[in-house]
């Protein structure tokens, strides 16, 4: 446990923050009501998406109500750039033409807006963005992405069907990813990139019941240059594509489905190789931005914000080492959203359950994984209700991560302060539980904290429980 007393001279208080909330409330006002009433010194401000949970308002009003501020209507959000896109930057890609149109953001450049009025406060201002960016269902999506000709730059599955999320294989994705960011960089006053890769695996694909990807042109011709047979892979992926539909689907295996899933494991080994190429050409875009960054402006921050699913699962765990990520990150936030996250790991858990622990004691099985993962949480049959405690998991998720960075990069703890439910019988949260959080976090030695994952969802009252937090603690 550590008795730290956080340094004022270095406090990192973030928030992520919508477009829409600034012209809903007014800059000024939004801006005081951080800084003078909450403690925050530094603004997340999403400027690319096409997610309601980034750049619009709340998206779980059914279930937990409209907060005490901002406008109590849902917002038709279009989705977008909500900055003006600098053309030169956008010749290496076919994706040209992404100015968000939203009417109610009309005429306004977000960056242009906010960035003087927060440095005039002392406040820093990074961008958010999210990985893959065009993705229909969930977090609040717009209905549509008005891109002419995007479909030739989607993931293409193990049977040759165009999948729903773009391939980051694919050049002109994976060019415009880097206009987006140079842009930004070169052309705004930032202090700071914050950075989501939120990707599902083949075998993460294959186990929540889809086909896996990428078998696109471009990544099957960087397998090859990798001395990858792409052919015995798919014809892997495809194997253990079957034996996860059969586990789904009831069928009795003659020695059970986890010993059948390494027995398929053992037989199509290049499930693994599939596995491990798909993920190094995922942290390679993570690592290319970096770079990106520190070729235009050295001394900018770039951090990474870490899916939850990443500690929720053993596979994912043991993939995505924090060791390996302070070679392209100057700070890590790890995503504890813990009244939300009863829910998420419950949800996590489930596809284990019911694919290669379909035949063990589901409760048992939970608390085993549990164990293996240190998240301590409730029962399998009231962890929903729940949520996961503050004093337990976010401090213990911030030790983790201390202890895997090595002193090589800050950790500030993505703190969830009403994350969207999506169940009635979720737990919700509370200004205490907003305050243990923020304890939690410094108790154990982390850097900072970023309040998740969007003010326009938040209540002020609960944003006060931070308050306390901050004010006991000498940061505010």
């Amino acid at each position: 446990m550590s008795d730290m007393t956080p340094n004022p001279e270095e406090k990192f208080v973030g928030i992520q923050v919508s477009p829409i909330s600034f012209i809903d409330e007014g800059v000024e006002t939004v801006l005081d009501t951080l800084k003078d009433r909450v403690g925050v010194n530094v603004l997340m401000l999403g400027t690319v998406s096409w997610l309601g949970l980034k750049t619009g308002r709340s998206i779980a009003h059914d279930l937990d109500g409209w907060p005490d501020h901002g406008v109590p209507e849902p917002f038709t959000m279009k989705g977008g750039a909500y900055f003006n896109p600098d053309p030169r930057y956008y010749t290496k890609t076919l994706i040209k033409e992404f100015r968000a149109t939203d009417k109610e953001m009309e005429g306004i450049d977000i960056l242009d807006l906010v960035i003087p009025e927060a440095h005039k406060r002392d406040m820093k201002v990074y961008v958010e963005l999210m990985e893959p960016f065009f993705k229909y269902a969930g977090h609040g999506s717009a209905s549509a992405v008005d891109i002419p000709n995007l479909a030739t730059c989607m993931e293409v599955d193990v049977f040759g069907r165009r999948k729903d999320e773009p391939s980051t294989s694919n050049p002109d994705y994976r060019n415009w990813m880097h206009a987006i960011i140079e842009d930004q960089v070169r052309n705004c006053d930032l202090d700071g990139i914050m950075w989501c890769n939120e990707r599902n695996s083949p075998l993460d694909q294959m186990m929540q019941g889809q086909a896996p990807g990428d078998f696109s042109e471009a990544a099957r011709a960087e397998a090859i240059a990798r001395g990858i047979d792409v052919e015995a892979c798919r014809r892997a992926c495809i194997a253990m594509y079957g034996f996860m539909q059969d586990a789904l689907g009831g069928k009795e295996f003659d020695d059970g489905a986890f010993i059948t899933f390494i027995r398929t494991l053992l037989e199509h080994p290049e499930v693994l190789i599939w596995e491990r190429f798909w993920l190094e050409r995922n942290k390679d875009l993570d690592r290319e931005l970096y770079g990106l960054v520190k070729w235009c402006k050295p001394d900018l921050p770039f951090g990474l914000n870490i899916w939850n699913r990443n500690h929720f699962n053993i596979f994912r765990r043991a993939q995505w080492p924090w060791d390996e990520q302070t070679m392209y990150a100057d700070w890590v936030k790890p995503i504890t959203y813990q009244h939300q996250s009863g829910e998420i790991w419950h949800k996590e858990f489930g596809f284990f359950q019911k694919t290669i622990l379909r035949d063990f004691d589901p409760a048992a099985a939970m608390k085993v994984l549990d164990g293996i993962l240190g998240i301590r949480g409730s029962d399998l049959d009231s962890v929903v209700q729940d949520g996961l405690d503050p004093d337990t998991y976010v401090y213990g998720q911030c030790a983790e991560a201390l202890k895997g960075v090595h002193g090589k990069a800050k950790v500030f703890m993505g703190l969830g302060i009403d994350a969207p439910r999506v169940r009635a019988d979720q737990a919700k949260c509370t200004p205490d539980i907003a305050y243990r959080s923020v304890m939690a976090t410094y108790r154990a030695g982390g850097h900072g904290v970023v309040l998740s994952p969007n003010y326009a969802s938040m209540k002020l009252t609960n944003l006060d429980g931070v308050a306390k937090a901050l004010t006991e603690l000498g940061l505010k």
